[in-house]
């Protein structure tokens, strides 16, 4: 790392630790040769992840939409936000865990109703409902079976 006030690049790590809220790590450096330190931020940089839709098309993959399913699914229960963020870092980590850069959108949708059905019934079924285009009350009723047992 080079010296913003000299340009040399013989700097030192004094301090180190974990940014709150964040997946960065803040670093204190010094200097060897004009004994200033200054501070740098360190984030994982991840590949960016395709997603293949239904029509074959792909997208670039955006947690906001998977976030967005999931908070409809979720509307009047009583879940706290904290939960959903703490289930949306485990499904995307379960999606960037994938060996490809790119995963189907059918895939995504099996994860989250994992993830949902573990969290809240109500509220995988609202999703699974969307997800899984139910046509008439006999599919609904099917899907509510296979949760029951």
């Amino acid at each position: 790392m080079k010296c913003p006030y000299c340009n040399q690049d013989n700097t030192r790590v004094v301090d180190s630790r974990p940014v709150e809220d964040t997946n960065s790590i803040r670093r204190r450096r010094m200097c060897d040769v004009c004994g200033k330190r200054f501070t740098t931020y360190e984030k994982v940089e991840m590949i960016p992840m395709s997603v293949i839709k239904k029509d074959q098309n792909r997208q670039r993959y955006d947690r906001m939409k998977i976030q967005d399913g999931v908070l409809r699914a979720c509307y009047k229960r009583p879940i706290s936000m904290e939960k959903v963020e703490a289930m949306m870092d485990s499904i995307e980590g379960e999606i960037f865990s994938q060996e490809d850069k790119e995963i189907s959108s059918t895939k995504i949708g099996e994860i989250v109703m994992e993830h949902l059905k573990e969290l809240d019934a109500v509220a995988y079924v609202r999703f699974a409902s969307v997800y899984r285009e139910f046509k008439d009350v006999s599919t609904f009723m099917d899907e509510l079976k296979k949760l029951i047992n």
